[in-house]
């Protein structure tokens, strides 16, 4: 195996949203990853039903409400 072809693997430490600490392997020069959401905190994991409003979910919700307000009037 040519070993100057392959990335450094190291270990990083990811924090979640929800403050849960890991450790994992990973070749990204950072040695700290921030996470939104984890198997702690994720409701597959859970049980709980959340809904999570990030980015393009956030957008379709807002122009929803503008519709919804237009419609209204």
């Amino acid at each position: 195996m040519k070993s100057w072809i392959h990335p450094d693997v190291k270990d990083t430490k990811v924090v979640c949203s929800c403050w849960q600490e890991f450790m994992v392997k990973s070749t990204s020069k950072e040695d700290l990853k921030r996470i939104e959401i984890c198997s702690k905190c994720h409701p597959f994991y859970t049980g709980e039903q959340k809904i999570l409003k990030t980015g393009a979910v956030d957008k379709f919700y807002a122009r929803m409400k503008k519709t919804e307000s237009i419609v209204k009037k």
